[in-house]
C-alpha cells in the first residue's frame, strides 16, 4: 500500500507540472491534468507521516477541486465497450444512486453504535438536553440568518438551511475522542440527534425554507427515515447479534423472516392496486417497505460478516468512499452555481461552523457543564451530517442548488473540527507533560483518519 501511495505522489507531481506547463501555453488541456494531479494526490497523501491524520479530510479537498476542473468526469460514466460488450451508460446524479450510497454510509455509521448510547441519556439527562436543544434551534436558525444576510438565491438559501437543520453526524465522536473530551456524550448526542432528525429537520425546513422546498413535511420525514433510520437499525441489528444470547438470537431470526414475508406481501398487494405497473408504489407503502427490510438486511449482513469477518472491518472505507462520492457528484452538478456563489458560500460555512462550535461550548458552560462535556457539545453542534443534507437534496431533484451547502460545509466541518481536535490533543499532552504524565497520553492511539463514515 505504501508503494501504491508513493506512486500516486509521483503521479501528482508529474501531472501538476504538465498542468502548469500547459496553462502557460493557453493549452485548455491543463484543467485535465490539473484535475489527475489532485486525485492522485489524495490517493498519495498517506504516504506522508504528518498528513495521515488529515488524509481523508484532504482527499475530499482535492476531489473538489478535481470536480470544479473537470465536473463531467463525476456526472456520468460510460457507455462502455468492453472486449465487445456493450456496457450502459450511468447517471452518478440519480437520485436512488445518492440515496443508496448515502445509505450506505449511514449503515456504516451504525456499525459504530449500539442500543446502549441510547441509554446515556438516564445517565446525563442535562447535557444531552442541552445538546440537543442547542443542535436543533441555534443551527438552523443560524444558517438561516447567514443564508439572508449573504442573500443568496432562494434554493442556495434553503440549502444552507437545510444542512444546518440537519443532525450531527459520526465525525464529532471521532473529534471528541482525539480533543479528549466527554466520547460517551457525544455518542449518545449523536444517536438522540440522529433519531430525532425526521422530525427536527422538516419542522425548520417548513418554518424556514417553506416557500421554496415543495416537498411536504410528511414526504420529507419519510426521505429521512429511508436514508438514515433503517440502514442504521440494520447495523444495529448487526451489533446486537454479536453479544445476543442463543435465546435471543432465534428470536431476532425469527422477527427477521417474518419481515422478510411481511415485505413480500406488502409489496405484492401493493403491486397488484396500482393502475398503472411502472408506478412508484404509494408512500405508506414504500416506508413500510423500508422498515420491514431493515431487520432482513440487519440479520443478512450479520452471516456475511461473520463467514468473511474482513468485510465488517473495512465497512468505514466503504462508507468513507460513499462521502466522497456524494461530495463529488454534488460539487460538479453545481459547478456553476459554485463560481458564483462559491466564496459567499465558504464564508457562510465558516461563519455556520464557529458560530456552532462557540454557541455549544460557552451555552453549555454557562449552563454549567464541565468543560470535557461542553467541548463535546461544541463539537456536536458545529458538525452537522452533510450526508442526510445531500440526499434529501438529492430526493428533491435539487442536487444543483439545495445541495450546494453540503458539498462546502462538509469539507470545511471535517478540516475545522480536526484542526481543533488536534489542538487540544497537543494542549492536553503538554499539560500531562508538564504534570509528568505525558506516558499515559502518549499511549492513546490515533485513528488511521480524522473522519469515520459519517458525515459528511
Amino acid at each position: 500500500m505504501l508503494l501504491f501511495r508513493k506512486a500516486c505522489l509521483l503521479v501528482a507531481g508529474s501531472a501538476a507540472i504538465l498542468a502548469t506547463a500547459l496553462s502557460a501555453r493557453g493549452n485548455e488541456t491543463w484543467s485535465a491534468a490539473a484535475a489527475i494531479a489532485a486525485l492522485a494526490a489524495a490517493g498519495g497523501l498517506g504516504a506522508v507521516p504528518a498528513l495521515v491524520g488529515y488524509q481523508f479530510t484532504l482527499s475530499i479537498v482535492a476531489v473538489v477541486g478535481a470536480a470544479m476542473l473537470r465536473p463531467a468526469w463525476f456526472l456520468s460514466v460510460g457507455p462502455l465497450n468492453v472486449l465487445g460488450v456493450e456496457i450502459p451508460g450511468v447517471d452518478l446524479r440519480a437520485p436512488a444512486l445518492l440515496q443508496g450510497i448515502v445509505q450506505l454510509v449511514m449503515f456504516g455509521m451504525g456499525t459504530k453504535m449500539s442500543l446502549q448510547d441510547f441509554a446515556g441519556v438516564a445517565k446525563m439527562p442535562r447535557p444531552v438536553l442541552i445538546g440537543l436543544a442547542l443542535q436543533f434551534s441555534v443551527m438552523p436558525l443560524t444558517g438561516f440568518a447567514l443564508a439572508t444576510a449573504f442573500g443568496f438565491e432562494p434554493e442556495i438559501a434553503a440549502g444552507v438551511v437545510l444542512i444546518g437543520s440537519c443532525s450531527s453526524g459520526l465525525a464529532s465522536n471521532v473529534m471528541c475522542y482525539l480533543a479528549g473530551a466527554n466520547l460517551p456524550l457525544s455518542i449518545t448526542l449523536t444517536a438522540l440527534a440522529t433519531l430525532l432528525a425526521p422530525v427536527m429537520t422538516p419542522f425548520w425546513m417548513r418554518i424556514l425554507a417553506g416557500a421554496v422546498v415543495e416537498r411536504s413535511f410528511l414526504e420529507m420525514m419519510v426521505d429521512i427515515v429511508k436514508m438514515t433510520i433503517v440502514p442504521i437499525g440494520a447495523a444495529m441489528i448487526h451489533n446486537y447479534l454479536t453479544t445476543a444470547s442463543p435465546a435471543a438470537w432465534r428470536r431476532t431470526l425469527l422477527a427477521a423472516a417474518i419481515a422478510a414475508v411481511a415485505f413480500v406481501l406488502v409489496r405484492t398487494v401493493a403491486a397488484a392496486n396500482l393502475a398503472d405497473p411502472s408506478a412508484p408504489f404509494p408512500m405508506p407503502t414504500t416506508l413500510a417497505s423500508y422498515l420491514l427490510a431493515a431487520p432482513v438486511a440487519g440479520v443478512a449482513y450479520h452471516f456475511l460478516a461473520a463467514m468473511a469477518p474482513g468485510i465488517d472491518r473495512r465497512i468505514h472505507l466503504v462508507s468513507m468512499a460513499g462521502i466522497i462520492y456524494f461530495t463529488a457528484v454534488t460539487t460538479a452538478a453545481g459547478r456553476d452555481n459554485l463560481l458564483v456563489a462559491g466564496l459567499a458560500l465558504c464564508a457562510a460555512a465558516v461563519l455556520h461552523n464557529l458560530v456552532g462550535y462557540a454557541a455549544g461550548y460557552g451555552f453549555s458552560r454557562i449552563a454549567g457543564l464541565d468543560r470535557e462535556s461542553a467541548l463535546t457539545v461544541g463539537f456536536e453542534v458545529g458538525m452537522q451530517n452533510g450526508g442526510m443534507a445531500a440526499g434529501l437534496a438529492s430526493a428533491m431533484g435539487k442536487l444543483s442548488t439545495l445541495g450546494l451547502a453540503a458539498a462546502v460545509f462538509s469539507p470545511w466541518m471535517n478540516v475545522s473540527g480536526s484542526l481543533w481536535a488536534n489542538h487540544l490533543r497537543r494542549r492536553r499532552s503538554e499539560a500531562r507533560a508538564a504534570a509528568g504524565d505525558a506516558a499515559s497520553d502518549s499511549a492513546l492511539p490515533l485513528p488511521a483518519a480524522p473522519v469515520p463514515p459519517d458525515s459528511v
